[in-house]
C-alpha cells in the first residue's frame, strides 16, 4: 500500500480551517486558556527552533480546546529594529517595506505547519496601530514619574551608530558587527524599574509555574544586597564620598577607597595635579573595554592612586584614594571602601600596588590567624577593631552600623544590583519617543490626541550621524504642545524591548482604537496561561514585561499582578552536536522537510525526539522514523475501513479484547498525564506509538472474528490522542471515519478508571538473577502464593534440580527470584 498524499491532504485542511476561521476565540462560556510562544522578529525565513517552539505551543492549544476551554492562540511580530534599518543602507529598500515582506513570507511559512492561530488578533509592533498605543503607555509611564532623562556613560558602537547594551560588547567589540566599542556621554531616556526592584524580587514567589532556573536569574539579576551607606569626607574637599557595603564589620580593614574612573569627583580631584594625565590616559583606555570584562574575575586588576586621601569615618584611619578597573561608575554609589583582608578583588589589587592589608574578623577558635594569598570572606570573630575587639562578626555589623548611624556618618539600606532601563536608541526603525524640546517650555510630552508620532518616510540611510529621523526636516520640526512655538521632536527611538513588553496584553483587543486594550478584556483573558520561548530571554523580555504589567495594574489598567502563570523555555534544535547556524553549515531547512516528508512529520519529530525543555540534536532517521509511523496509522485506518473491519460484531470479550480494552485507556491515561501534567510530548507520542502497535498485532489474530465496535473505539482514540501532534492527518482520518466535526473540534477522550485495572499481570520467574519463566496470574496475587507458583514451575524445578535454595526474593505483582547454591 502507498503512502499517504500529505501535500494534498495537508493543503486541503489548511485552506478548509482558514475559510471556517475555526481558530477563533469566540466562546467565552467556556472557561478561558491563554496560550502564547514569543513572537518572533520577522527576519523572512522560519528555522527549526521556531518549528520546535511553535509546535509545542499548537499541541497545548488543541489539546486544551478539545478538553473545552475557550483558547485564546494568537501570533504577531516583533517587527522593529536594526536588521531592517541596515538593509535599507545596504539593499535601498525602506525598512517597512523590507519588513512587511518578510511578513508575508514568513506567515506563508507557518501557515504550512498547520499552527491553530487565531490570525484576527495579528498585531505588528512596527505598525502604526500598535506603536500609536506604545507612545501612549510610554506618556503614562513619563506621568507617573516612572520616564526620565538623564546623561549617561553608554557603549556606543561607531559602526552601528547606537547604544549597545552591555551584553552586546565581546572582547570591547560590538557582537554584531565586531566595531571597536567605546563610551560616549549622551542624554538617554530611562524607565526607573528601581522603583519595582523590591516587588519584582518579591512577587518571585507568585511564580510557581516557572523554571527554578529562570527564577534563581530574575532575582540574581535584581540582586538585592542588605548593609550600609557610609560617608567618608575628602580632605580639601567640598563633598563626602559615599559607598555601599555589605560588611560594614569590616570598616577597621578599609585601607583604601576606589573610585570609579568615570566617577564625577575623579576629574576635579586630580585637575591641575601631577596625576592628572596618568589618570586621564587610564580611563582613555578603559573605553574600549566592556563593563563585564572589567569587573570579570579573570580580568587583571588595574588602578591608579589619585593624590588624595579621606577619613574613614569610624576608625579616623587616613585612607588613601585610587580608580581602579573593577569599580563601575552605575553601580552602587560608583565608588567602595576597599577591604583587602576579606575581599579577594582587593587583596589582589593590594597586594599589586603595595597597600597596607589589615585583618579585622578571624575564624572563630583560630587563635593565631594569618591571612595569605586568598581572602577570609566568612564570619567570625572581630580584631583590629578597637572597642569591637571579640565580638561576632555579626554582632559587629549590628553595632557598626548602629555607630554609622549614630554619628551622622551613614545609615542602614539595601542596594540593587538593577540598574534603571536605558531605552533610548539613536535608530530610525523603531518607536518614536512622543517628546518635543521647546525653549520656553524644555521637555514637553505630546498630547494623547496627537498620538501616533509616525515615523517619516523622508529620511535618508546613509550610515552616518546619530540618527536617520534627524535627516527629515518635517519630522524635526514641529510646535510645543503647551505655548505653540517653535519645537525640536525627540529624534531617539524606543527599545524594542518596550514593544514586547505589553504585545500579550495587546492580543486581548487588538482592534481597540480607543485604548491599548479593555480592562474587561484584558482581565478575562490575563494571566497567560502558558509561555514558551528560549532561555536566552530569561531576564531581560521577562523581567521588563513582569515591570510593564505592574505599572498597567497600578495604573488600573488590568487587576493582575504578573503576565505568565506558566513558563517553558525549550532547548535548541541541534546538528552534529552544535546549534544550527549559517556559518557552521549545519541548517536544516523547515521548507525543505515540509516537502518531503509533509508538516505533520516534522511536528511529529521535534515533539518526539526529547523532551521540549531539554536540547534536541536532528536525525535524518529520526524523520524518516515520524514519517513511517504516521503511514502505518494512515494504513491501519484504510485496512479496518476497506475490509469492514467495524462490522464485525462479537459476543462477550476475548483475552486479547480485553488486553485491547486496557491498553485503549491506559493509553490515554499516559498521553493526558503527559501532556497535562508534564509536557512530556516524546513520552506521549511514544504511548501513542505502543497502542499502534498493539492494534497491528490484535487485528492479525483473528481477523474474521475481530471485535468490531472494540477495534473502532481503539482507532478513533488513536486518531483523538494524535490529533494535536499531527493535525492534517488525523483530520483526514477522522473524516474518513464517518465524523461529522472536525477533530480539533472534538471532545478529548476519557479513561475509564476500573478498565486499567487488569484481571491479570505478568511475573517474571528468576534463578539467581536469570528469568527462567514469563506467567500471566490473577492480579490479586499475594507474595506468598507467587513463591508457591514459582516453586512449582517446572522449568525452575530443572534448573534447581538438587541444589540448596538460600533464599526466594519476591517483588509482588513483579517478580520473583530463587537464590541457590
Amino acid at each position: 500500500m502507498s503512502n499517504y498524499d500529505f501535500k494534498k491532504i495537508e493543503q486541503k485542511w489548511q485552506n478548509q480551517w482558514e475559510e471556517k476561521e475555526i481558530f477563533a476565540s469566540t466562546h467565552e462560556d467556556q472557561p478561558k486558556y491563554y496560550v502564547l510562544e514569543m513572537f518572533p522578529y520577522p527576519s523572512g525565513k522560519i528555522h527549526m527552533g521556531h518549528v520546535r517552539n511553535y509546535s509545542i505551543g499548537d499541541v497545548v492549544a488543541r489539546y486544551k480546546k478539545m478538553k473545552g476551554f475557550n483558547v485564546l492562540h494568537p501570533m504577531g511580530w516583533d517587527a522593529f529594529g536594526l536588521p531592517a534599518e541596515n538593509a535599507a543602507i545596504k539593499h535601498g529598500i525602506h525598512p517597512d517595506s523590507w519588513t512587511q515582506e518578510n511578513i508575508k513570507d514568513m506567515k506563508e511559512q507557518l501557515s504550512t505547519l498547520g499552527l491553530s492561530y487565531d490570525w484576527s488578533r495579528e498585531v505588528a509592533t512596527c505598525n502604526q496601530d500598535y506603536y500609536k498605543w506604545t507612545q501612549w503607555l510610554f506618556l503614562q509611564f513619563y506621568n507617573k514619574g516612572l520616564a526620565y532623562k538623564k546623561e549617561s556613560r553608554v557603549n556606543w558602537c561607531p559602526s552601528c551608530e547606537t547604544v549597545l547594551a552591555n551584553e552586546q560588547v565581546v572582547g570591547g567589540q560590538c557582537e554584531r558587527c565586531d566595531s571597536n566599542v567605546g563610551k560616549k556621554k549622551l542624554n538617554q531616556w530611562y524607565f526607573k524599574i528601581t522603583e519595582y526592584a523590591d516587588t519584582l524580587l518579591e512577587d518571585i514567589k507568585l511564580l510557581e509555574g516557572w523554571p527554578n532556573k529562570v527564577k534563581l536569574m530574575q532575582e540574581n539579576w535584581i540582586g538585592k544586597s542588605t548593609g550600609a551607606e557610609i560617608e567618608f569626607k575628602i580632605e580639601n574637599f567640598s563633598n563626602s564620598l559615599k559607598v555601599f557595603t555589605t560588611r560594614p564589620d569590616t570598616i577597621f580593614g578599609a585601607t583604601y577607597m576606589v573610585l570609579a574612573p568615570e566617577h564625577p569627583y575623579v576629574e576635579e580631584l586630580t585637575k591641575g595635579t601631577e596625576y592628572e594625565i596618568s589618570v586621564n590616559e587610564f580611563v582613555n583606555k578603559l573605553q574600549h573595554i566592556s563593563d563585564i570584562e572589567r569587573t570579570s574575575n579573570d580580568a587583571e586588576k588595574e588602578g591608579l592612586f589619585i593624590g588624595q586621601y579621606c577619613i574613614n569615618p569610624i576608625s579616623g584611619r587616613k585612607t588613601p584614594i585610587y580608580i581602579a578597573n573593577y569599580v563601575l561608575a552605575d553601580y552602587g554609589t560608583g565608588a567602595i571602601m576597599a577591604v583587602p583582608a576579606h575581599d579577594q578583588r582587593d587583596l589582589d589589587f593590594a597586594r599589586k600596588y603595595n597597600i597596607d592589608v589589615v585583618p579585622v574578623i578571624k575564624p572563630t577558635g583560630e587563635e593565631d590567624f594569618v591571612l595569605e594569598d586568598i581572602a577570609y570572606s566568612d564570619d567570625g570573630i572581630m580584631i583590629n577593631s578597637g572597642e569591637f575587639d571579640g565580638l561576632s562578626s555579626k554582632e559587629a555589623f549590628t553595632k557598626i552600623s548602629e555607630m554609622i548611624e549614630k554619628n551622622g556618618a551613614g545609615k542602614r539600606t539595601d542596594s540593587y544590583r538593577l540598574r534603571d532601563w536605558l531605552l533610548s536608541r539613536q535608530r530610525y526603525w523603531g518607536t518614536p519617543i512622543p517628546i518635543v524640546y521647546c525653549d520656553t517650555c524644555g521637555i514637553v510630552p505630546v498630547e494623547e490626541e496627537n498620538l501616533p508620532v509616525e515615523l517619516p518616510v523622508d529620511v535618508q540611510f546613509k550610515g552616518e550621524g546619530l540618527s536617520p529621523l534627524t535627516t527629515s526636516e518635517a519630522f524635526m520640526h514641529t510646535e510645543c504642545p503647551k505655548c505653540g512655538e517653535l519645537a525640536q521632536r525627540e529624534t531617539d527611538t524606543m527599545d524594542t524591548f518596550v514593544d514586547s513588553s505589553w504585545y500579550f496584553l495587546r492580543y486581548t483587543d487588538p482592534k481597540n482604537t480607543k485604548l491599548p486594550f479593555d480592562k474587561e478584556k484584558g482581565n478575562y483573558w490575563m494571566s497567560v496561561d502558558q509561555y514558551i520561548g528560549g532561555v536566552e530571554h530569561a531576564i531581560l523580555h521577562l523581567l521588563y514585561s513582569r515591570f510593564f504589567t505592574k505599572v498597567l495594574r497600578d495604573l488600573d489598567l488590568i487587576d493582575i499582578d504578573e503576565p505568565f502563570s506558566n513558563l517553558l523555555t525549550q532547548g535548541m534544535v541541534l546538528k552534529d552536536g552544535a546549534k544550527m547556524s549559517k556559518s557552521k553549515g549545519n541548517t536544516v531547512s523547515p521548507g525543505e522537510i515540509i516537502e518531503k516528508y509533509g508538516a505533520d512529520t516534522a511536528r511529529l519529530f521535534v515533539l518526539f525526539a526529547a523532551p521540549p525543555e531539554r536540547d534536541l540534536e536532528w536525525s535524518d532517521q529520526g524523520v524518516e522514523g515520524c514519517f513511517r509511523f504516521l503511514n502505518r496509522v494512515w494504513r491501519l485506518v484504510d485496512e479496518a475501513l476497506q475490509n469492514n473491519m467495524f462490522d464485525n460484531t462479537v459476543a462477550g470479550m476475548t483475552k486479547q479484547d480485553k488486553a485491547i480494552h486496557y491498553m485503549i485507556h491506559k493509553t490515554v491515561k499516559r498521553v493526558t498525564e503527559d501532556i497535562e501534567e508534564r509536557f512530556n510530548f516524546n513520552t506521549a507520542v511514544s504511548g501513542i506509538m505502543e497502542l499502534v502497535n498493539e492494534l497491528y498485532k490484535y487485528k492479525e489474530i483473528d481477523r474474521e472474528n475481530i471485535n468490531g465496535e472494540l477495534f473502532r473505539e481503539a482507532i478513533e482514540t488513536v486518531v483523538l490522542l494524535l490529533s494535536p501532534f499531527a493535525p492534517h492527518v488525523t483530520e483526514e482520518l477522522w473524516e474518513k471515519l464517518c465524523k461529522s466535526t472536525n477533530v480539533y473540534l472534538s471532545e478529548w477522550p476519557q479513561y475509564d478508571p476500573k478498565a486499567i485495572v487488569q484481571d491479570e499481570i505478568e511475573i517474571v520467574i528468576q534463578v539467581n538473577g536469570k528469568v527462567k519463566e514469563k506467567l500471566m496470574v490473577p492480579s490479586n496475587t499475594t507474595k506468598e502464593e507467587m513463591e508457591k507458583i514459582a516453586l512449582e514451575n517446572q522449568k525452575v524445578q530443572q534448573s534447581i534440580e538438587e541444589k540448596e535454595i538460600k533464599k526466594i526474593i519476591a517483588v509482588p505483582k513483579k517478580l520473583v527470584n530463587i537464590v541457590v547454591k
